[in-house]
């Protein structure tokens, strides 16, 4: 188990990965992890309860320790990068982005309208409060698998209008068909290849970007699910 600046790693059967959601209030305001530094001595399920928890790094632990348990279907799982599936499935269609990721830029150039929205927006960023009504009006619903850390990933897919194509992308996103049965048709995630390297860049403050050693999975819903 490591909680680095941006990743939050667990390894078990495999290595799982989730986003490192670090509040922003002063340290001595900041609710501790139960049981830190004892992490180690506990199970991967012991720590996959952490995912239900309110204080939003134990939370990260716990989605981390989910995504470690999880075996992939690899009949159906292919390589492939999330954001070359939305520029293509969202030309010329209206897109809603759930999360601030790298490859808005490029997905500006094809969608037909692009709303972005975030916890902490920016620029031309929407504010969360904004997902309640764009949500329903997009095409393709693109959403961040941190939502699943911030237990705001429910609410958001039962915004989702029937009809539109719906993702859920990033290194956090568990690789599970559960997540089909709740509206989702493509998952987009992340398996660790080389756990030692993986580890150095997490606890050296690496983002995503800079990592190497980590392959890009994507699951696709059936027909007929």
């Amino acid at each position: 188990m490591l909680v680095g600046a941006h990743w939050t790693m667990a390894c078990s059967r495999y290595c799982g990965l989730a986003t490192t959601i670090n509040p922003c209030t002063p340290h001595d305001t900041l609710i501790p992890v139960r049981e830190a530094g004892s992490l180690h001595r506990k199970s991967a399920l012991e720590l996959a309860e952490y995912a239900l928890s309110p204080n939003p790094i134990e939370a990260s632990i716990g989605v981390a320790a989910i995504n470690s348990l999880l075996e992939i279907d690899e009949g159906i799982a292919v390589d492939i990068n999330a954001a070359d599936v939305l520029a293509e499935r969202g030309r010329g269609k209206r897109v809603a982005l759930v999360g601030h990721f790298p490859f808005i830029p490029r997905l500006r150039k094809t969608a037909g309208h692009l709303w972005v929205i975030e916890q902490r927006p920016s620029g031309d960023d929407y504010p969360e409060d904004s997902a309640r009504d764009l949500i329903p009006r997009a095409d393709v619903v693109a959403i961040t698998g941190s939502a699943l850390i911030n237990h705001s990933l429910d609410g958001l897919l039962e915004l989702c209008r029937p009809g539109a194509l719906v993702m859920i992308l990033g290194p956090s996103t568990p690789l599970s068909p559960v997540l089909f049965e709740h509206g989702a048709h493509i998952i987009a995630g992340s398996r660790v290849l080389d756990e030692p390297v993986v580890r150095d860049q997490v606890a050296q403050g690496a983002t995503f970007q800079q990592m190497t050693g980590v392959r890009k999975v994507a699951l696709s819903r059936q027909e007929g699910r």
